[in-house]
């Protein structure tokens, strides 16, 4: 049976804590690594009935979107709501778990799920983030020791490129030429003489991180007391498929006809579909933003995108979107949107661990507003 920590380490390498906001507060906030997990139910909201749901299923894990705790607190005593809620989970022996921001960018993430929910295809980020830094190494080194320092360098994590290791570049011999000076103590040459050697040019990709680690693995496997070498930055490329939103292509559809659609995408919610804009606008491309998305419309306003479904769209920025001649703008419930997330997640730690686990998504509409009159 897999552990909270087993759990865990799978649900931060889909969405690494580190990718999260500043502000943001996620990964374990309450249970033992070491208990075993057979039971995940997931929810979008940590509130007192979904960790009444996780208790009555007896869950080992509740895994949820919104932080229970997102600022400090001086207690969590069960008078109130939130101390009720990890009260609760606390008798249950029940774990909690939050992925929030790390997991609104994240390949099959919030925005990826929503995106999909409403068949969106060719999906790209609408902001992409930004690749992890990678510098190049190049060394000069002698024919007959280019095999152990190239396998010194990738034991230390250089030649890493997406799913490949160990890839490197080797370029044909040239000459080196260099004069040991008094003090040295080189392996080839004379202090003294000027001498040339048939040398190799090694070429490897890093992650900027790995750098001093790489360097020293150089130096410690090349045969030389001063080896040649330099390192460079490499431009990002721009390719990641993570980032903030999504955009994608549907068939052509009235901007009525696609509202429609969303409606019957998404679970029922009294806030229900609002929608700005031309009814028989034809709708080719969508942006997509799980949770308020209002900070991307500047953004989405240069897209080549016929709508923008997000939630919590304020007055006075929709209408000044509009008045520039932007998309159409849909509004959701946050809720709602951030949902279709829920069968994603648990079907891939369900994937992942087989009938190790057993998942489950809530069935507690969450969403604060009760009635649409």
């Amino acid at each position: 049976m897999p552990t909270l920590q087993d759990v865990t380490d799978l649900i931060h390498g889909w969405y690494p804590p580190s990718t999260a906001d500043s502000w943001d507060a996620v990964g374990l906030v309450y249970g033992d690594p070491g208990q075993p997990v057979k039971k995940v139910l997931f929810a979008v909201d940590p509130t007192p009935a979904v960790a009444a749901e996780a208790a009555e299923w007896k869950a080992d894990l509740l895994v949820v979107h919104h932080p229970l705790f997102l600022k400090g607190v001086n207690g969590f005593p069960a008078t109130t709501p939130k101390g009720r809620t990890l009260h609760t989970l606390a008798k249950a022996d029940c774990a909690l778990l939050t992925a929030h921001t790390n997991a609104d960018q994240a390949v099959g993430g919030v925005s990826e799920a929503l995106a999909q929910a409403l068949g969106l295809s060719e999906l790209a980020p609408i902001v992409p983030a930004p690749g992890e830094p990678v510098d190049k190494l190049t060394v000069f080194v002698p024919a007959d020791a280019a095999a152990p320092v190239r396998a010194s360098i990738a034991e230390a994590g250089a030649g890493r490129i997406g799913d490949y290791d160990f890839a490197s570049f080797t370029s044909a011999p040239g000459q080196g030429r260099f004069r040991p000076l008094d003090g040295a103590d080189p392996m080839i040459g004379t202090v003294g003489d000027l001498e040339t050697v048939e040398e190799v040019r090694i070429e490897v990709v890093l992650a900027r991180s790995l750098k001093t680690a790489v360097v020293r693995a150089m130096l410690a496997a090349h045969p030389y007391e001063e080896p040649a070498y330099d390192v460079v930055e490499l431009a990002d490329p721009g390719l990641t498929t993570t980032g903030t939103g999504r955009m994608g292509a549907i068939e052509p559809v009235t901007l009525a006809e696609f509202a429609a659609a969303v409606s019957a995408a998404l679970p029922t919610t009294s806030h229900g579909v609002r929608v700005a804009g031309d009814p028989e606008r034809i709708v080719k491309r969508v942006a997509v933003c799980g949770g308020a998305g209002d900070f991307l419309l500047d953004r989405v306003a240069g897209l080549d995108v016929d709508a923008y479904v997000t939630s919590d769209l304020r007055h006075h920025p929709a209408a000044e979107f509009l008045e520039k001649g932007g998309p159409a703008l849909v509004d959701i419930a946050h809720w709602a949107a951030e949902s279709t997330w829920l069968p994603v997640v648990a079907q891939r730690l369900q994937d992942a661990l087989g009938d190790a686990v057993e998942t489950r998504v809530s069935t507690i509409v969450t969403d604060p507003w009760t009635m649409h009159l």
